[in-house]
């Protein structure tokens, strides 16, 4: 048996060999300039992949990988694809068509390439959602369009989708009556050629406005009576001309004056007198007795007072039977105005008896201007705000309600970016025909 002395001499020797293990192990991985040589960290592949809730054909790749640092790699979001270089953040893809696909990554490793794939599936949103015109049956799903949009890529939505149509703006005076005694119906023929030939109501807009009056009528050189009479011929002319087909009309657009809440002082008012749109609906109604007449103005659900201006020009009419309907423009955005000041023009409407037009919608997702893409939560905070607004319409009683209309189908195309000056994506469908979050937003208030 060894002796407690012996034993020390044992422990000691074991921590001495230790230590030289320890130093000669710290040497023999240092270079000769002293520094330590790293051992090389295990690849491991990882990605992760992300359907977009915004546009379900687009996905994100992420690449999680780790030990692949200085080394190059590149996706393949089909099988054998094409090779896309793996850039710095995560990766986007938009597939064509609904479909399960491999997705690979591959590291270009010094012993060889390694890879990792995975099966991504993708829907299209067209396939998955219904047409919205098929969503209800208690009012009209519009849509304004250009005649030159009605042979293109545009006219599939068009007819899947929708079954009322407002012109944009080529069934306004300047449009149609460019010179005295001149009129010019091609476009608006077109339109409504288009309409008719595709089972779709027609919504004239919009008989006068004074943004769209021609320079002639603004400098016109006869007497007040002799404007009168153009203006009644124009009116009677474009109204008969459309009678039984074109179903309802905007027959003056936006007459008060903002900030005061007084008539706008417009050429017709200069030359009519204040009484020139009792005048215009009675042209309009004389014309056509079984077309529906419409005011239509903006800002209206949340402007009190013009809100209120907006009422006592629309008593007065319903006084002389000349009215049927309120179009409340809905240029709104995803934070404003309420559901509580909507529903005010929606309950002045209808305790008047009138139908009411949700006119004009698009919803801006950029009003402060702090955004250079769409991203996803204002996308789905843009699907609550049409939901909401759609939810509120349908809630009308059937007798008042009339038709909800988009004002422009795709994002690029809408009024909103030159007339702001910024970005913005308002509408339901993307730049590639596309549809949104708002879209879906859409239908979601339709299905009970």
């Amino acid at each position: 048996m060894l002796n407690l002395h012996a034993m020390k001499n044992i422990k000691s020797a074991k921590i001495i060999h230790l230590t030289l293990v320890l130093i000669i192990t710290f040497f023999s991985c240092a270079n000769d300039e002293g520094s330590i040589t790293k051992i090389p960290e295990p690849i491991v592949l990882s990605f992760e992949l992300v359907v977009s809730q915004q546009n379900t054909l687009r996905i994100t790749a992420n690449n999680t990988s780790t030990g692949i640092n200085g080394l190059n790699s590149y996706w393949q979001f089909t099988e054998n694809g094409p090779k896309v270089t793996d850039e710095a953040g995560p990766e986007m893809h938009l597939y064509d068509a609904s479909g399960d696909y491999l997705v690979t990554l591959t590291v270009e490793a010094p012993e060889g390439d390694i890879q990792l794939s995975k099966t991504v599936t993708v829907t299209d949103s067209n396939e998955m959602q219904p047409p919205l015109k098929d969503a209800t049956n208690s009012f009209s799903v519009g849509m304004a369009v250009k005649s030159s949009q009605l042979n293109t890529q545009h006219s599939d939505i068009l007819i899947r989708e929708f079954n009322n149509l407002t012109a944009e703006f080529e069934m306004k005076m300047n449009i149609m009556y460019p010179s005295q005694g001149n009129y010019d119906f091609t476009a608006a023929d077109a339109i409504v050629n288009y309409g008719v030939d595709n089972n779709m109501n027609i919504h004239g807009h919009t008989l006068i406005w004074h943004t769209a009056t021609p320079e002639w009528v603004n400098n016109f050189s006869g007497t007040d009576e002799e404007f009168e009479d153009m203006i009644e011929d124009y009116i009677t002319t474009v109204v008969t001309r459309y009678a039984g087909v074109v179903r309802s009309w905007d027959v003056v657009n936006e007459a008060i004056e903002d900030n005061t809440n007084n008539l706008r002082n417009s050429v017709f008012r200069q030359r009519m007198g204040d009484d020139y749109i009792s005048k215009c609906y009675q042209f309009a109604r004389n014309a056509d007795p079984n077309a529906l007449l419409f005011y239509n103005d903006y800002n209206i659900t949340f402007d009190v007072g013009k809100q209120e201006a907006t009422f006592a020009i629309v008593d007065d009419l319903r006084s002389k039977n000349l009215i049927d309907g309120i179009g409340a423009q809905m240029h709104i955005d995803i934070f404003f105005p309420s559901a509580t000041q909507i529903q005010s023009i929606i309950d002045g409407t209808v305790s008047r008896g009138l139908k009411m037009h949700f006119a004009e919608l698009d919803v801006r997702v950029n009003p402060n201007n702090d955004l250079t893409f769409l991203t996803e939560a204002r996308a789905i905070a843009q699907q609550n705000k049409v939901r909401e607004v759609v939810e509120l319409y349908n809630a009308i009683p059937d007798a008042n309600k009339f038709a909800l209309t988009v004002w422009g189908m795709r994002d690029s195309e809408t009024w909103l970016i030159d007339f702001w000056g910024q970005p913005d994506w308002p509408l339901l469908y993307d730049d590639i025909f596309k549809p949104k979050l708002a879209h879906k937003g859409f239908l979601e208030a339709l299905d009970n």
